[in-house]
């Protein structure tokens, strides 16, 4: 994989520029495209194509502000048929303030699901990291909501398929009480997730490979291979804690995750 800063999005093989080409597509006009696993198959072809959107957004003025991990819950592979984590990019225009409203449109196909946010203050440079490193880079961790999206029509997906296309990233929320890791449980804390009190899913830290930290020590260990580790300032989401749910014009979604407190989100209706 290379480095999205440097990356072209032009240049590269045509099955990869094609495959960015369909998202970006897909992405401009909010009409889902067909998957891109005709274009590509690879792990490291879906990366590539990662890699072209990240360095068009980053050309046009998006900012980074951290990574998330997908497919680390046994529901959440089950519900999409792969077995392996993956991750994408978060940009500032995803941050959605904590209550606030999501606007119709915003997020193709959108699902809702609860995770742990962690944010840091080191930097995470090696090709291997202990829990002890990652505990001393972390800053504090919030409840999160994480709206993923899909620009792949009726999430036809595979996992070449949602890694290219940013790892099925849309919109993000997070709880605005920092707690530090030595206050709460990260792997018992249970987590439940409601629709104007409706409960839709329910889990715990264990869901999530184990434990959250399990989650952010992949990808730690991964970015450092890559070249491009983790830094001071990131906001990692560790992945769901529970199966996703979808979401629709009108909804509202609390989560509540033992020892970090609530989060909350609301989807705008579509005017008439």
């Amino acid at each position: 994989m290379t480095d999205p800063s440097s990356s072209d999005p032009e240049g590269g093989s045509g099955a990869i520029d094609a495959a960015a080409g369909r998202l970006l597509g897909a992405h401009a006009s909010g009409v889902p495209c067909e998957p891109v696993r005709d274009l590509i198959t690879t792990a490291d072809e879906a990366y590539a194509v990662q890699d072209r959107l990240t360095a068009r957004w980053l050309r046009d003025g998006r900012r980074l502000t951290g990574r998330k991990i997908g497919l680390t819950s046994a529901a959440v592979q089950d519900q999409l048929g792969v077995a392996s984590p993956d991750f994408g990019m978060l940009f500032a225009d995803m941050a959605v303030p904590d209550g606030a409203e999501i606007p119709p449109g915003a997020v193709l196909q959108p699902r809702a699901e609860a995770e742990v946010a962690l944010v840091l203050d080191g930097d995470l440079p090696h090709e291997r990291h202990t829990v002890a490193d990652l505990i001393r880079a972390t800053a504090f961790a919030l409840p999160a909501i994480e709206i993923v999206g899909s620009r792949v029509r009726d999430w036809d997906i595979t996992l070449a398929d949602t890694v290219a296309d940013n790892a099925s990233s849309g919109m993000y929320v997070l709880g605005a009480r920092p707690v530090p890791l030595a206050d709460v449980d990260l792997r018992l804390c249970g987590m439940v997730l409601e629709r104007r009190g409706e409960q839709l899913s329910t889990g715990n830290g264990a869901a999530c490979l184990g434990h959250p930290l399990n989650a952010a020590l992949w990808l730690a260990d991964t970015l450092a291979r890559l070249g491009r580790p983790l830094r001071a300032g990131d906001t990692v989401l560790t992945g769901a804690l529970g199966p996703v749910v979808p979401a629709a014009p009108g909804d509202v979604f609390e989560a509540r995750i033992d020892g970090l407190g609530d989060v909350r989100v609301a989807f705008g209706k579509e005017e008439s």
